[in-house]
């Protein structure tokens, strides 16, 4: 086998970038929101006149996402993120979600392509809130089995 054999293998569970583990499920959050804001920002035009959602409005949402991210991100790179900040982050997602579906109907006019893309964006955030929670939940249990997992609280968490 040569040496580059594992660089193309998925992220074992416990490893910190495996999305099966509180700071896996964070980073991928963080990256993909990351990289949706920043697009937003970048493409607010042609990307607000595809999705019918209008330049400023893109703008408005990229910014906040991105930060969104940062602050995502930051939690991410915790040793153990604090479960409370993870709850955060699982409850705002799922508000996201929400009020994506709701703005669709009531405030926006999305074109086809938007009618299309808003429900997928909220479907991914959805799913991001989902791992996120089943991760913080897999943690929680671990560490109240802590004498019998046989596992240290830091590979947990990572």
């Amino acid at each position: 086998m040569s040496a580059h054999a594992n660089t193309l293998t998925p992220a074992r569970p416990g490893s910190a970038f495996s999305p099966w583990t509180v700071r896996g499920a964070l980073t991928l959050d963080a990256l993909a929101t990351g990289g949706n804001g920043l697009a937003y920002l970048a493409f607010s035009g042609p990307l607000g006149e595809l999705f019918g959602l209008g330049r400023t409005t893109l703008l408005g949402i990229g910014a906040f996402i991105t930060v969104y991210a940062v602050a995502v991100g930051v939690l991410a790179a915790r040793r153990q993120p604090p479960p409370l900040g993870v709850r955060a982050v699982i409850d705002l997602n799922l508000v996201w979600v929400v009020l994506s579906l709701v703005a669709m109907e009531v405030w926006l006019e999305p074109t086809t392509a938007g009618f299309v893309w808003i429900p997928l964006q909220a479907a991914t955030v959805g799913l991001f809130a989902v791992l996120q929670f089943t991760a913080l939940r897999r943690s929680s249990r671990s560490s109240r089995n802590d004498g019998t997992s046989g596992t240290s609280r830091s590979a947990r968490y990572s």
